[in-house]
């Protein structure tokens, strides 16, 4: 069991827990996932909490392969209003802001937030990290290599599970010395890493568990998925959940959708099973 203190909102992850993915962007890669306005946003946000979701995460910007980066202020302009919104709206679910910059993490939690994902860890401002520490919130660290516009010219490895283990001991490390005390562990599934490494190290996901930290994973309707079952990514929500009960089985703590309820219910047949 994990206790993670979300700004004074204490979140037990004594059973796998359910991330709701809100995208504040014109560009993600499924268009089911992508919101503008508040007024979209919160309907979907309410479905989500009804569905089950214990995080909402909230994104500004597109991290698909190729993506370029935007910029912390066009970030901000996207996301503070809805986030705004949705903690005026559903004060008691805790917020997730989905960041590389630590400027807009501040502004983030300022507005509601009280968590930090950040696909980086730290990696592209290198200000998250001290950050982080001094908001005091719990921070997801994920794995990659370069940047979303060159991380697959990275996908290279000898043992994609223990260079991952091994990035993590060192991140963590850095992490504690900085004085974060809740980290989340994200494999980084679909980032700098081919579809036959990520099913690899969804494998070998056991292997991160001597971590002892909570581990997120997010392949929800990812190309592993539909490029594998050769579906167009609107049709990828059965495989999406096959894959997640393969991750929850290999021990992951917090899936990370665009599909609450199908996720839930994953959660719930692999626990009976699990009796």
């Amino acid at each position: 069991m994990f206790v993670l203190n979300c700004k004074g909102r204490l979140l037990v992850v004594d059973k796998p827990l359910v991330m709701g993915i809100i995208n504040v962007t014109p560009d993600s890669f499924y268009s089911g996932s992508r919101f503008n306005l508040a007024s979209d946003v919160l309907p979907q946000v309410e479905k989500m909490i009804k569905d089950g979701a214990s995080i909402i995460d909230v994104g500004g910007q597109s991290t698909r392969p190729g993506s370029q980066q935007l910029s912390a202020e066009a970030e901000l302009e996207r996301v503070i209003g809805i986030i705004e919104s949705i903690h005026f709206n559903f004060p008691d679910t805790v917020i997730s802001i989905d960041t590389f910059h630590a400027k807009v993490a501040i502004d983030a939690v300022a507005a509601g937030a009280s968590m930090v994902n950040d696909i980086s860890a730290g990696g592209l401002d290198l200000n998250m990290i001290s950050t982080v520490s001094s908001l005091n919130v719990p921070y997801v660290c994920m794995h990659m290599k370069g940047t979303p516009a060159t991380m697959q010219q990275h996908a290279q490895y000898e043992n994609i599970a223990l260079e991952t283990l091994d990035y993590f001991v060192k991140k963590v490390e850095q992490c504690r010395k900085a004085g974060i005390k809740d980290v989340i562990i994200d494999p980084g599934f679909g980032f700098a890493k081919t579809i036959e490494q990520n099913f690899l190290l969804l494998k070998q996901l056991p292997i991160l568990r001597t971590l002892e930290l909570p581990i997120l994973c997010g392949l929800s309707r990812k190309s592993t998925v539909y490029k594998t079952l050769a579906v167009p990514v609107e049709e990828s929500l059965n495989g999406t959940t096959v894959i997640n009960t393969i991750a929850l089985l290999n021990g992951a703590n917090i899936l990370r959708v665009h599909d609450v309820k199908e996720a839930k219910e994953a959660i719930e047949l692999v626990a009976k099973y699990l009796q």
